[in-house]
């Protein structure tokens, strides 16, 4: 029988070192924008700690608790609330590392916000200030600014600090994060909506350029093009119509991509020119005319609309 020594067992040659080298294996790495979840432990006046099993305890700061205003912690993380969180600072030299839960609320908000941007979806923005550029206010806890070009009310801002308004999106640009709306186009996008095509509309003039003329249709703005308003030519468009002038316009076509709507009172003429010669006299009956043009073959004879007599030779 052999009496050399024998081999120690590995257990009792592993040393506290082994032990804590090994330990290291298995310790958690945390890095900024990583997102882990844990369980709220403590409360303090300056945020909560919460157990996301590291060495020490992560702090969640009062101000990154919410989008807004914290009046009281622990509504929002109460004690034993599992979570999760964001990493906005890594660890520090005992092990702490900062979260927060406003910045994924923020992060969510964005995401639904560019959802709705693409769908071509409107919002509603709580006003809560003004300046002479436009008005402030919040989008799901984003701040978001309204120019005064694109408000329905451009004079007197200050009124509007409180109020509800229905806006579409300009610009979302969460890198900058730049959040712009506009409560024009979300008006004009439900006027859009209630415009058939083929219709005859009442409408005023907002604007005269030499190719045709703007027409506002209760919030939505078509073009009245120089060739759709007579059949006979035009010299100028100013002698005919002026700026605040109602009208009535054929719908003549809409472009739903393009946001676009062409007008026609072409049309209405009994006679090429006859636009140019007495435009009240056309609008006064446009009803009828528009009837009369649209099924010709259903007014009798004697109702059919007479040429306009030729010059004596």
């Amino acid at each position: 029988m052999s009496d050399s020594t024998p081999s120690p067992n590995p257990a009792q040659t592993f040393s506290m070192e082994d032990f804590e080298n090994a330990l290291k294996k298995y310790d958690y790495e945390f890095i900024k924008g990583q997102k882990v979840k844990g369980t709220v432990v403590q409360i303090t006046s300056d945020g909560a700690y919460v157990d996301i099993g590291g060495k020490s305890p992560g702090f969640v700061p009062t101000n990154e608790a919410a989008l807004g205003f914290v009046n009281n912690l622990e509504n929002i993380l109460p004690t034993g609330e599992i979570k999760e969180f964001l990493i906005i600072r890594e660890q520090d030299s005992e092990g702490q590392v900062t979260l927060s839960l406003r910045q994924l609320a923020l992060d969510e908000a964005w995401a639904d916000i560019k959802e709705m941007a693409e769908t071509g979806k409107s919002t509603q923005i709580r006003i809560t200030g003004a300046n002479k550029g436009g008005v402030t206010g919040e989008v799901a806890g984003l701040r978001a600014f309204i120019p005064r070009s694109h408000l329905q009310q451009r004079d007197n801002l200050d009124s509007l600090v409180g109020q509800l308004l229905t806006a579409t999106f300009l610009e979302v640009n969460q890198e900058n994060r730049k959040l712009v709306l506009s409560q024009r186009d979300a008006m004009r996008a439900v006027a859009m909506n209630n415009i058939v095509q083929g219709a005859l509309m009442p409408g005023k003039i907002v604007n005269i350029k030499p190719y045709g003329v703007f027409v506002d249709l209760q919030g939505a703005t078509g073009l009245l093009h120089i060739k759709e308003i007579s059949g006979a030519r035009i010299e100028s468009l100013d002698r005919i119509f002026e700026v605040g002038q109602e009208i009535k316009v054929v719908i003549k076509q809409i472009d739903e991509y393009q946001n676009r709507m062409s007008l026609s009172i072409k049309a209405l003429e009994e006679y090429p020119g006859e636009n140019l010669e007495k435009i009240e006299q056309v609008m006064a009956n446009a009803e009828e005319r528009w009837e009369k043009a649209r099924n010709p073959e259903s007014q009798p004879p004697e109702s059919k609309a007479e040429s306009k007599p030729e010059p004596e030779a």
